[in-house]
């Protein structure tokens, strides 16, 4: 290395007054090092005195931190009664550890740590941590720990390894590949000792990496031991001895600390992988490679982390609830019971052979996929229909296709293609052979789909030669695949298929088949895996609401209904509109879909039948005709307005228009028609009907300060979160652990266990009341309770009410002020009948404002009018309320906020 010999100074102990530190966690320990030395290390520990424990957790950090990194933990761990022991060093030549002007190599520092932990006489159950380059040396310890304890290394360790945790750090890195992310410019000749340790700028530039950003005295703090250039000459080792290339002299150390995680995983001792996405140097790659080496271990993006993971305000609660349920309990609770699989299960690609194979229906369309419409509003050319027979042939040539072209079982696949025929085939062929179909739309917008994409780590991407060059240009991982050569693909599976190839064995129903993700309309997409066995139970209970089956079309505007549908043994049509903008479906368009196939089934977004409605005047006779024709309408994503449906039923007066409840999650978990809206009345919410067959709901109560709890209750009119049983709710979140954990946290009473003992639970994060009839009633999102000095409001009814009033278009309830202090703000767009050409935003006059406080029965403390309210992304239709209530506060501060749409 350069820069000549490392700084000698003592260990000192940091100032008692650093933000988030306890003066009383210092102490200074001598231990032995790897040369025999008696050196001195500065440790952060929670219970010098050895103090009553379940056990240790002994965190490392990486560069250029130290152990006030650990200090979130260490807090949280203290506050719990009888809870873990927090021992976080600073490694030799960094924080306020001695600098003994030794150059540590990777694997003398896990010897050294070894030393410091037989010094601190650590026994009993130890959890290793690790950030960083520091995650590192701590599996490497963890390793050598674990073959000590079973005796394989000479000796007995008193230590017992309990589990590891590692967050945004390196289980291996290849020998022929240069340095990871942005390290590769700090290491270019000349550069490294100048950012390193002449200067603050390595420093500075990895404690700007947070999002949020740090406040400047945490800043400051995390300096404090690197205030000059010989304090920070470890700073500048530790980069140099980044393991670059086959001649590094750590790299023999990397593959002993690669193999040692191999030891771990085969172990099957508890990991948690914490990870920071947006990490300028440890990548996506770094966790692929996480989870290709622990398959076991649980994995929780941190989605706004970047590189200092646990300074996540989430992350200590996340490690502690891990340790709790995966090491101290590791059992399932019951909301998360896994019941066997059934022996046998059909799969989703099994009707295509059967319809195929009857020579009455086997020429009959499956899929109708409609061409663009012209300015005038007709079709410019005929639909293309592909029958039965050629989808059932394509997606066996594609499966056989997609093998040669190295595709295997387990391997995720991201389909970015419309719905249409080439998208149901593909997605039929990939599941057929067992490869994981990752479904994420561009309706996410550019960010949300690349997080969505990049983040489901996947093996490949299928996709239009606009997806591509976006893969491309954004990095996405994976092989690609264009549209347009899927038909090369399926004609080398077809002569393969032809020389009597066999396509592998079918995937087992417990196997992993998709991943699809929510709409983003509340937080980052998250993906949604379900397993072979689910997706059908899935796709059955969606044909059951829907009404659809052998000799009942579908016209469908939303994708995952066109790809459910041919599954049925339905005949899909797929409208001309661009389904990443659900309102561009025109009521001629969807006619014409309807006419395509006689279809008697339509399922529209409630922004297409927004849409519908206002261009109906451009039917003719004869299209109005064939939607009169439809007898079942559905709409979902979102709540849809009475007064809407009761459009639709004049549009197409055989059906009674379906506004069935669920998430990406369950879906559908209740079923309703307009008849039964009308039938059940004015109510505290929207009334989203009685739960389909299969399927349980109950709530779990609301306290005082609008958090629900554990406890599942079917009382009639009790407030609380909506939470799902049934057999097809999702089997987990994707790379989430937290959040899944949190997704089935219930405590159902023995008939309710009794109930779903063939499904899960799921809790929805909507709040709402089951009445004497059992019928569910939606009053809003958890996230958007308004809680008050005196009460929890719920925004959904208030806003219905608010919208009675002549002159509200949509309303939109948010709180404002503190808690103590919270007032109530009605936030609204008005009519443009009553309110016309508003172009900014203005407060109601007071005679409007007054008939909206009388008509909702809240005194609110101002009532906004704005042109237009946030919606989210896919649906085009969920009121962002979270931005609404932030810019109202703005607002009423006398702040400048800006538009809100």
């Amino acid at each position: 290395m350069s820069g000549g010999r490392l700084a000698v100074l003592p260990a000192v102990t940091p100032a008692p007054d650093l933000p988030g530190w306890d003066r009383r966690w210092s102490r200074l320990v001598e231990a032995v090092d790897h040369d025999g030395a008696v050196r001195t290390w500065h440790v952060l520990d929670t219970a010098p005195e050895g103090g009553d424990a379940i056990g240790t957790l002994l965190c490392v950090h990486g560069n250029p931190t130290w152990s006030y990194l650990w200090r979130g933990l260490a807090s949280a761990a203290s506050a719990v009664q009888l809870g873990w022991r927090v021992v976080a060093v600073d490694q030799l030549e960094m924080g306020f550890s001695e600098r003994t002007g030794t150059v540590r190599r990777l694997g003398e520092r896990v010897q050294d740590l070894r030393g410091l932990v037989d010094a601190l006489q650590l026994s009993g159950p130890v959890v290793a941590v690790g950030h960083d380059w520091g995650g590192v040396v701590v599996s490497g310890w963890a390793a050598a720990e674990l073959a000590r304890h079973e005796g394989r290394h000479g000796g007995r360790s008193r230590v017992r390894l309990a589990g590891l945790v590692v967050a945004n750090t390196a289980a291996s890195w290849p020998v022929d590949a240069g340095a990871p992310g942005v390290l590769s410019a700090v290491l270019a000749p000349g550069v490294r000792p100048l950012v390193t340790s002449r200067s603050q700028a390595f420093l500075r530039t990895t404690l700007a990496l947070p999002r949020p950003a740090l406040p400047a005295a945490v800043k400051a703090a995390y300096r404090s031991p690197y205030r000059s250039a010989g304090e920070r000459a470890g700073i500048d080792a530790f980069v140099a001895d980044v393991p670059v290339g086959a001649g590094h002299p750590s790299r023999a150390a990397l593959d002993g600390v690669s193999a040692g995680v191999g030891a771990i995983a085969a172990a099957r001792v508890p990991t948690l992988v914490a990870w920071g996405p947006r990490d300028p140097v440890f990548g996506e790659w770094f966790l692929r490679d996480w989870r290709t080496r622990v398959p076991h271990a649980d994995v929780h993006r941190f989605e706004g982390a970047s590189h200092l993971t646990p300074e996540d305000p989430a992350f200590a609660g996340v490690v502690l609830r891990w340790l709790d349920e995966r090491v101290l309990r590791p059992t399932p609770p019951p909301g998360d019971a896994r019941p066997a699989p059934a022996a046998r299960s059909p799969r989703l690609w099994a009707a295509l052979g059967e319809r195929a194979g009857d020579p009455q229906v086997a020429g009959t369309p499956a899929v109708v996929q409609m061409p663009a419409v012209r300015a005038g509003g007709s079709s410019s050319r005929a639909p293309r229909t592909t029958s039965w027979a050629e989808l059932d042939r394509r997606t066996r040539e594609l499966a056989a296709g997609f093998v040669l072209r190295g595709v295997q079982p387990g391997q995720r696949v991201s389909l970015l293609v419309p719905p249409g025929a080439d998208l149901t085939a593909a997605l039929y062929a990939l599941l057929r052979i067992g490869a994981v179909a990752v479904v994420a739309d561009a309706g996410l917008g550019v960010r949300g789909l690349s997080r969505a994409v990049t983040g489901a780590g996947v093996d490949w991407v299928v996709g239009v030669p606009k997806a591509l060059l976006a893969a491309r240009v954004l990095r996405w991982p994976g092989r690609r695949v264009s549209v347009a050569d899927l038909t090369d693909v399926a004609r080398a599976g077809a002569a393969r298929l032809a020389a009597g190839f066999e396509l592998p064995a079918e995937p087992r129903a417990e196997s992993e088949a998709a991943v699809l993700f929510t709409s983003g309309s509340t937080g980052p997409a998250k993906g949604v895996v379900y397993t072979h066995g689910q997706l059908w139970q899935l796709a059955r209970a969606m044909g059951a609401v829907v009404r659809i089956g052998p000799g009942q079309p579908l016209v469908s505007a939303f994708a995952p209904f066109a790809l459910f549908g041919p599954a049925l043994g339905a005949t899909c049509v797929v409208p001309a509109m661009d389904v990443t903008k659900p309102a561009t479906l025109t009521a001629t368009a969807l006619a014409e879909a309807v006419e395509a196939a006689g279809a008697t089934s339509a399922f529209l977004s409630p922004a297409a039948v927004v849409n519908v409605l206002a261009t109906a005047g451009d039917l003719t006779p004869a299209r109005r005709a064939a939607l009169a024709r439809v007898r079942t309408l559905l709409s979902a994503g979102a709540p849809v307005p009475t007064p809407l449906l009761q459009r639709v039923r004049e549009l197409m007066p055989l059906a009674d228009p379906r506004t069935p409840y669920g998430a990406t999650e369950v879906l559908p978990a209740t079923d309703v028609g307009l008849s039964d809206i009308l039938e059940a009345g004015a109510g505290e919410g929207i009334c989203v009907g009685l739960p389909v067959e299969g399927v349980t709901v109950a709530v779990a109560p609301l306290d005082a300060e609008g958090r629900a709890g554990t406890d599942l209750v079917t009382t009639p009119g009790l407030l609380g979160e909506v939470v799902v049983g049934g057999e097809h709710v999702k089997d987990h979140y994707d790379q989430l652990w937290a959040t899944q954990a949190a997704s089935v946290d219930v405590r159902p009473s023995p008939t309710l266990l009794g109930a779903v003992r063939a499904g899960r639970w799921h809790r929805t994060g909507d709040v709402g009341h089951l009445d004497e009839r059992g019928r569910v009633w939606i009053e809003g999102r958890l996230a958007h309770v308004v809680t008050t000095a005196e009460e929890v409001v719920t925004p959904v009814g208030v806003e219905q009410r608010a919208e009675t009033v002549a002159g509200i278009a949509r309303a939109a309830l948010v709180g404002v002020g503190p808690r103590a202090a919270r007032q109530l703000v009605l936030v609204a767009e008005p009519d443009p009948a009553v309110v016309a050409g508003l172009r900014r935003t203005t407060v109601a006059d007071p005679v409007l404002a007054q008939a909206v406080r009388e008509a909702t029965g809240r005194n609110l403390v101002a009532v906004l009018l704005v042109p237009a309210l946030p919606t989210d992304v896919r649906h085009n239709s969920k009121i962002d309320r979270v931005r609404v209530s932030s810019w109202a506060g703005r607002v009423l501060a006398g702040e400048r906020a800006g538009a809100l749409a």
